[in-house]
């Protein structure tokens, strides 16, 4: 069963989550976890869900409910000029058998500051803020900042790769429950004109720390699905902190207005 502070983090990870759409349409604001270099275009609406379900479930005593936690991720952008968006996140994260719901609120920005479409190069930085609605003991108010630049290979089905690195403020290495920096990796493969692998992995063993592959596809009216699974980076530890439990079912649908 993951810890509360944990979960709190892991919910911070899924906060950095913004739109996707046709990849040859519409530009993209993150891949799974990993921020891609894009920023939606100005005077757009994105709503976005997500659902993350821990699977396996952990096993539980005889007689007792499985400790299972699932994620509710509700999401809204707003595009606006200067290659800027603006995002708000509510989450609901629910464990069954405690008797409890942790609430969490995060506003974030986003600045697309260079992109050179004929190079397909692009780069960006932003900032997320991340506080705990109820339940505040445990869970820390914190701040994250990073930056990333993407390629794209210029090939009909030519992949896009993404790479930067994030840090986290207002927080100590105790506090935030691992290392407060690392490396963000992307990269996302065309397989079919409405089709594409995706993958992404957050480094640090911490609650930011995933791996996750999984499969994109667009849908009519500038929507998406994407599913995927989600591996911590303590999954296959060997210290004492392994958790083989942290791993979830990554489910997403996002649409553009």
């Amino acid at each position: 069963m993951l810890k509360v502070k944990s979960i709190a983090v892991l919910v911070g990870t899924l906060f950095i989550l913004a739109i996707s759409s046709n990849q040859a349409a519409v530009a993209q604001s993150t891949i799974f976890n990993v921020p891609t270099a894009d920023a939606i275009g100005k005077e757009k609406v994105h709503l976005e869900f997500n659902y993350l379900l821990q699977a396996p479930a952990p096993e539980a005593p005889a007689g007792a409910t499985t400790p299972r936690t699932s994620i509710y991720l509700p999401r809204a952008v707003v595009g606006t000029s200067g290659n800027v968006e603006f995002g708000t996140n509510v989450s609901f994260v629910n464990t069954n058998g405690t008797g409890r719901t942790d609430a969490f609120f995060t506003p974030n920005v986003k600045w697309n500051f260079y992109n050179n479409e004929e190079q397909g190069v692009a780069a960006s930085g932003g900032g997320i803020l991340y506080t705990p609605i109820n339940n505040r003991t445990g869970s820390d108010t914190f701040g994250m900042i990073y930056s990333n630049v993407s390629k794209k290979i210029q090939a009909t089905y030519g992949p896009r790769l993404t790479a930067g690195a994030y840090g986290i403020v207002g927080s100590t290495d105790t506090q935030f429950g691992g290392p407060r920096a690392g490396a963000l990796l992307g990269v996302e493969q065309p397989i079919h004109p409405r089709a594409s692998f995706v993958a992404d992995w957050v480094s640090g063993k911490n609650g930011f720390g995933y791996f996750t592959p999984g499969v994109a596809v667009s849908l009519p009216k500038n929507s998406q699905f994407k599913l995927g699974y989600s591996f911590g980076n303590n999954t296959y530890s060997s210290v004492t902190n392994r958790d083989e439990n942290n791993r979830f079912l990554f489910v997403r649908y996002g649409i553009t207005f």
